[in-house]
């Protein structure tokens, strides 16, 4: 049976005012999820425009493939966003794209779906992957990793400070039962956290260093960032929304970097601005969603944007 669950996109108008400089112009949505980003991006395109998506979730690419019905101006690669370069070339859109959006984390759908795995709030299968039909699940992954592994991922994907204790009461516990379902594994969680925060579940953090490291998440946030860089055309735009520190901090180094330029020249050496390098021009400031957003969608309360133009 298939559920339908409500997925508002995030900072969706100031986005998408922020990403689309020409309406007839190549556009990518990294992650396409249900769709808000990429509908309203359509919206502003003209005849000519294009918009190429990409998901890992097949739930995604079936949405999108509605779209596609009706609108051949979309077009959807169930893969990840790392790999938009590739798309490009294959496209003969290479250094050619006007804009490149990036809607990071998990989308409301995929937690609120008890079957996907990746919330702590609703039992069911532990699998946490956004496709479920490639790689290995959290369950698998638990099952066979050690101690120090599974407290090395919640500790720096979750930056959990008790990650030690918790990954030893998940090695103790397997050894008497199988960790196959959400709830199972937050009661561990929970048991092996001595100082619960007022108004946050004990196994919010542990849960979501997991869901990093099965998905790989902020490996392919590397990748994609420069992936978008050499795939935007000059003067073309690069759009993230991140939802925790991890993310925003890859985020705003990357940028920051490529604005600053060539950071090897000895300071006091005159140079001319060819010679800095720089890539990126930041455009504004970080921006956060709106107390009424907020108020509609209280999971939205952490997403920052930011928005840079490639110079070169």
């Amino acid at each position: 049976m298939t559920q339908e669950f409500n997925h508002k996109a995030v900072l969706l108008d100031e986005a998408v005012a922020s990403l689309v400089h020409d309406a007839d112009g190549i556009y990518m949505d990294g992650t396409f999820g249900r769709g808000g980003h990429s509908s309203l991006i359509l919206e502003h395109l003209s005849p000519k425009g294009r918009l190429h998506a990409f998901d890992k979730d097949p739930l995604a690419i079936a949405q999108a493939q509605l779209m596609m019905a009706v609108d051949s101006r979309l077009s959807i690669e169930q893969t990840s966003f790392a790999n938009m370069d590739q798309t490009a070339e294959q496209n003969s859109c290479f250094g050619q794209v006007h804009g490149v959006l990036l809607d990071l984390g998990i989308s409301s759908p995929q937690v609120d779906d008890a079957s996907r795995g990746f919330s702590f709030q609703h039992d069911g299968p532990l699998d946490m992957r956004m496709n479920p039909d490639a790689g290995e699940s959290a369950a698998q992954w638990l099952a066979r990793a050690d101690a120090q592994e599974i407290a090395d991922v919640i500790y720096h994907y979750g930056e959990e400070r008790f990650s030690r204790r918790m990954a030893r009461a998940v090695v103790e516990h397997r050894l008497q039962q199988p960790i196959t379902t959400t709830k199972q594994l937050a009661n561990i969680i929970a048991a092996a956290n001595p100082k619960w925060e007022k108004g946050k579940n004990p196994a919010t953090r542990a849960f979501q260093g997991i869901r990093i490291h099965i998905n790989q998440e902020l490996k392919d946030l590397e990748i994609g960032l420069q992936a978008a860089l050499e795939t935007l055309m000059p003067g073309g735009r690069l759009v993230v929304i991140s939802f925790h520190s991890l993310e925003d901090r890859i985020v705003k180094r990357f940028m920051r970097e490529h604005a600053k330029g060539d950071s090897h020249i000895p300071r006091g050496l005159p140079v001319t601005e060819d010679q800095m390098r720089r890539r990126l021009k930041l455009l504004g400031k970080a921006q956060k969603p709106s107390p009424n957003e907020i108020s509609i969608n209280p999971r939205c309360r952490s997403a920052v944007m930011r928005v840079a133009e490639k110079i070169a």
